[in-house]
């Protein structure tokens, strides 16, 4: 059933070099919340940390055991470093009732920050929809915001999430194409992006409408969305 109105938790967070320190303080802000839906940024837990990626992937399972066991009505979303078939991946995860109810692995891999050298990219047709309790979500994992083939398959969600470790000097585009993304798929667009001192912030929860909840100055950013809204503005401007 379609829960409204709906509450939603981002978490802008910086990443410190100790991986177990970064969990507690995503273990915390989990308890703390009483929303709906928590979005935490891109690889949160561990940064890019190339020089010690086994241990990094070998952290996904200590980390999914630990939040799994916390979390049970609430929807927790975040991505993690993980080795699959030999290669390392990054990939979202969605957690709900202690357990992973969806997996996407990172398509768009940003040449900039060597990710193309360091990981496997995800398939483009992995890259789906998909419903919890009646309200249907999608995922685009940072740089894949800027694709708008993507935007397109996923057209008629109600919530588009957005894990982000997206770069300051890029801090108008994170914000620009969100808020666009929002307009275009007529759907809210949950942002949570890194709060590391060369990262944009600018976490945002975005309506349909284009209306903004944004605060760099936060760690946590709480708004309750109506999702009665999603439909009102397909009814209003109808894009087919």
């Amino acid at each position: 059933m379609r829960q409204t109105p709906y509450p939603i938790t981002l978490l802008q967070l910086k990443t410190t070099a100790n991986y177990q320190e970064n969990l507690e303080r995503l273990l915390h802000h989990i308890k703390a919340s009483s929303s709906k839906l928590i979005v935490a940024p891109e690889v949160c837990l561990t940064g890019f940390d190339y020089e010690n990626f086994e241990k990094a992937a070998a952290f996904f399972e200590v980390a999914i055991e630990a939040i799994s066991a916390i979390v049970d009505q609430q929807i927790v979303v975040l991505t993690l470093i993980k080795k699959e078939h030999g290669n390392f991946v990054n990939q979202a995860v969605v957690i709900h009732q202690q357990k992973i109810v969806y997996q996407q692995n990172k398509y768009k891999l940003f040449t900039v920050g060597e990710e193309t050298k360091q990981f496997t990219p995800g398939e483009q047709n992995a890259i789906v929809p998909f419903e919890i309790e009646g309200v249907k979500y999608a995922l685009l994992i940072c740089f894949e915001l800027r694709f708008k083939e993507l935007w397109r398959q996923l057209e008629g969600v109600d919530i588009l999430l957005a894990p982000s470790l997206w770069g300051k000097p890029r801090k108008q585009h994170l914000e620009v194409l969100s808020q666009a993304l929002a307009i275009m798929n007529q759907c809210f667009v949950a942002v949570a992006n890194s709060a590391n001192e060369d990262m944009a912030k600018s976490s945002a929860i975005i309506s349909p409408w284009g209306d903004v909840v944004m605060d760099d100055t936060k760690e946590v950013i709480h708004h309750t969305i109506d999702l009665k809204e999603v439909k009102k503005i397909r009814r209003l401007i109808p894009m087919r």
